[in-house]
């Protein structure tokens, strides 16, 4: 099996501005961020880093970390841009900022994947604020977006709006990933492609309990059944799990392997602007059709 990597670049509303010694500084339009990354074992290009405001990680039982503040930032959130698509970026009790920016490689890859077909239909399972729903139905795509978070897919909602995108076909759905794949299946639909970033652990809209290991084998059985011969892509990331991207990739080969094809896996990664070294962020498998 092939391992890859997939590198996010800088744009010009976000970089990964430097990083070492368990943290890294980020921009996010005109404000910057500093936030724990353990793998950032090297030392910083610099040592003085100038942040508006910084995430000072706590253990879970103190509530994981807060935020502290050295400059005014918009509590609201402020807009930024990826290609079509515009979102609304804000600090969040969960030390991230509304989105995930080393998924720019990854929206690229499943834009080229479904050019050339006429009204794809894609899903996107686990889709939080929608930055790829709306990368994909900027391309022609016909998409389902599925959290099981109401407050996630109304920030997807608006930021459809905030894009211009609030005419297009998207079905947002507030829903638990497992049981409504599982009903998908049953109703005999099929896509073109689908994207999975599931989180280690979570809730349904209905207390449905989601453990990454135990959950997802099955998850990815109902979601090739849900592709044919002639779908285009599964993409697959995993975040925080002591876990092998290669492990990902034989699940696909296994779940997959009467569509042809070719799968392979491997790490996403974002490219420090400060030095040009790679900080690892997240393993993935994918499987494209031929």
């Amino acid at each position: 099996m092939k391992l890859s990597i997939l590198t996010g670049e800088p744009w010009a509303d976000y970089g990964l501005v430097d990083s070492g010694h368990g943290r890294k500084l980020e921009r996010y339009g005109p404000y910057r961020f500093i936030r724990p990354e353990p793998q950032a074992m090297w030392a910083p290009a610099s040592e003085d880093w100038d942040a508006h405001g910084e995430f000072v990680p706590a253990p879970d039982d103190e509530g994981g970390g807060r935020w502290v503040f050295h400059k005014p930032v918009p509590r609201e959130g402020w807009p930024l841009a990826w290609r079509e698509a515009k979102f609304t970026a804000q600090t969040t009790p969960f030390r991230h900022l509304g989105f995930f920016p080393d998924m720019a490689p990854v929206w690229d890859w499943m834009r080229e994947r479904i050019d050339g077909l006429d009204a794809p239909e894609c899903m996107n399972l686990f889709g939080y604020t929608g930055v790829g729903t709306l990368a994909l139905a900027a391309k022609g795509a016909r998409m389902t977006h599925v959290d099981a978070s109401k407050k996630s897919v109304a920030e997807g909602k608006a930021n459809a709006a905030l894009s211009g995108m609030e005419d297009k076909p998207i079905r947002w759905m507030i829903d638990d990933a497992a049981k409504f794949t599982a009903r998908e299946v049953r109703r005999g639909r099929r896509y073109d492609g689908i994207i999975l970033d599931p989180p280690k652990w979570g809730r349904g809209p209905t207390g449905e309990v989601w453990k990454l290991e135990e959950s997802l084998p099955g998850l990815i059985a109902d979601a090739a059944k849900l592709l044919d011969a002639k779908s285009r892509f599964l993409f697959l990331t995993v975040y925080a799990v002591r876990m092998s991207s290669v492990a990902l990739g034989e699940l696909l080969n296994q779940e997959l392997k009467g569509l042809g094809g070719t799968v392979d896996c491997g790490e996403l990664c974002v490219r420090e602007e400060a030095r040009g070294l790679l900080l690892p962020t997240a393993i993935f498998g994918r499987w494209r059709g031929d």
